[in-house]
């Protein structure tokens, strides 16, 4: 007999399907039912091996860089920084 009984498991159901009602519970076990099924799937997807219609042998070709830049040009934006107002609450 330990702190939580039969009985007190009895007493601690009843109080939950009074306060949620059966409906809430049933949506509730169905929503927890299909999410675990999602994951299950997600789960076996990624463990799947890639498409075996596609040859390894084919590689994409490297991409194709203009000859006018330069390689190592740095991508810098020049902007300047303004504030920015808060707007007013209406409830003060």
């Amino acid at each position: 007999m330990g702190i939580f009984d039969w009985k007190h498991w009895v007493v601690i159901l009843i109080v939950v399907v009074l306060v949620f009602g059966t409906k809430k519970l049933k949506n509730l076990g169905t929503d927890v039912g299909e999410s675990i099924k999602g994951f299950r799937k997600a789960m076996n997807d990624d463990e799947k091996p890639a498409e075996p219609g596609v040859p390894p042998t084919a590689q994409p070709a490297p991409p194709v860089q203009p000859q006018s830049a330069p390689l190592n040009q740095p991508h810098t934006i020049d902007v300047q920084a303004q504030k920015v107002e808060e707007p007013t609450r209406k409830d003060s």
